[in-house]
């Protein structure tokens, strides 16, 4: 098997355009790893099993992980609400402020809007610095009543920490999981980051004008590492070293109102699914022009951590856990949702207008058989990704697919509403309220 995903990997790379990509899967008590193509296109250096590369959002396991550490420690629960252990805490809505919890925060159910990308510096002060920019924050939605993902609610979460344990979240993360775990290629500033072989993200296949995030997105995305360091921390949470029961983090949460994009639902942290009749919990992140994907199957002890830096990453990632889940366990992985053989009708036109949240613009509007959408980016990244225009066909009433010219898999976009009835569009794993 070994010898046969090596070179398949690298075929699998060449077909969706990645520049390069790492992997490392954890089966029958043994890890195996694997490289391909390049770091950077620039320069021709070669991937390899010890490259670090940014492994983006996944890193909000590794946050939630040492707030449960935490929580089995008796400081706190996870139904605390977040000001009483950061008292500073605010945002816009002064209920809100009073009331959210920790477990909204790891759960993606606070409702405050979340892709508040602000560069507060480069000091050990900067995500103390977010959190107090935080006091403008609208709600997205109301506390608890859906889930959208929010980058801020794990910054606020990842300031938590820096409070309790007295040091910076980066230091944190190295006492509470790097060194516990013997992590000898993870990393979170990139003064550290050069110690190594590091890949740089791609965008339309060159190299990226910037290589990471700023520093104040630490606690939700900042984390380099190789595939296999990944994967050891994904074992931890099969076998124990991090965690008492983790499987704490495994229980449900919300329901995913989109269950076409990641997963049906949210536990602490962790994205919950299933396959084939198989538990997966996994995680997935992206930065600038960089991907990674961390998969764990509870029942077989399988836990696999693919990261690439540019093309169709997304479909490459997919592409890997199809084969390998097939060949490890025979596990068949469900394919991504596309549009019916049969065309089907739906009152399209009542989703037309215009949807916002902090970060991102959609504005969509009626055709024929289906919808045009618009999605724009704003705010202090919309410089670094174009935007997205599609046509989506209706899968049933309420959900709709739509594909990029070029890409190989389809965008799912599902509309509902809360229980106040205001409409909301669910893409991307956000939920978006309708404002006009």
């Amino acid at each position: 098997m070994a010898g046969a995903m090596g070179h398949r990997f690298a075929e699998l790379i060449a077909r969706y355009e990645v520049p390069g990509a790492a992997l490392a899967y954890l089966h029958d008590g043994q890890v195996h790893e694997f490289a391909a193509g390049v770091l950077n296109a620039d320069t021709g250096v070669e991937a390899t099993p010890d490259s670090l590369f940014q492994i983006g959002s996944v890193t909000k396991v590794w946050t939630a992980t040492m707030l449960m550490q935490h929580v089995e420690a008796g400081t706190f629960t996870l139904d605390t609400p977040v000001a009483e252990v950061l008292p500073e805490f605010r945002v816009a809505d002064e209920e809100v402020t009073k009331t959210v919890t920790i477990r909204h925060l790891l759960s993606h159910t606070s409702g405050i809007d979340g892709d508040l990308f602000l560069d507060t510096g480069r000091g050990d002060d900067c995500v103390e610095r977010y959190v107090e920019a935080c006091a403008d924050l609208v709600q997205n939605h109301p506390l608890g009543v859906t889930q959208s993902y929010c980058n801020s609610g794990f910054t606020i979460a990842g300031r938590i920490l820096e409070k309790l344990d007295g040091k910076v979240w980066d230091a944190v993360l190295r006492e509470r999981v790097i060194e516990p775990l013997g992590l000898t290629h993870t990393c979170t500033l990139p003064e550290e980051v050069l110690r190594h072989r590091a890949a740089i993200g791609h965008l339309d296949g060159k190299a990226a004008p910037v290589w990471g995030l700023m520093r104040s997105a630490g606690p939700a995305g900042l984390i380099c590492a190789r595939p296999a360091d990944v994967v050891a921390f994904g074992r931890a949470h099969l076998e124990g070293g991090l965690l008492e029961n983790p499987q704490a983090m495994w229980e449900p949460q919300i329901e995913i109102p989109n269950p076409h994009t990641l997963g049906k639902q949210w536990g602490i942290g962790w994205i919950l699914d299933e396959w084939d009749g198989h538990r997966v919990i996994s995680h997935g992140g992206n930065t600038i022009g960089q991907h990674a994907m961390l998969w764990v199957v509870p029942d077989t002890g399988t836990v696999v951590a693919v990261v690439a830096n540019g093309g169709h990453s997304g479909s490459f990632t997919r592409a890997v856990a199809t084969e390998l889940f097939a060949e490890l366990d025979g596990i068949t992985v469900p394919p991504t949702l596309g549009p019916p053989e049969t065309p089907v009708e739906a009152d399209a036109a009542r989703y037309a207008g215009v949807y916002e949240r902090a970060g991102a613009r959609i504005t969509i509007g009626a055709r024929e058989g289906g919808l045009n959408l618009l999605m724009e980016a704003t705010g202090a990244l919309a410089q670094l990704q174009e935007p997205v225009e599609l046509a989506l066909v209706p899968v049933d009433d309420v959900t709709f697919v739509g594909r990029r010219e070029g890409d190989p898999d389809w965008l799912s976009a599902v509309f509902y509403d809360l229980p106040d009835g205001s409409p909301y569009v669910h893409l991307g794993a956000r939920a978006t309220p309708k404002v006009s």
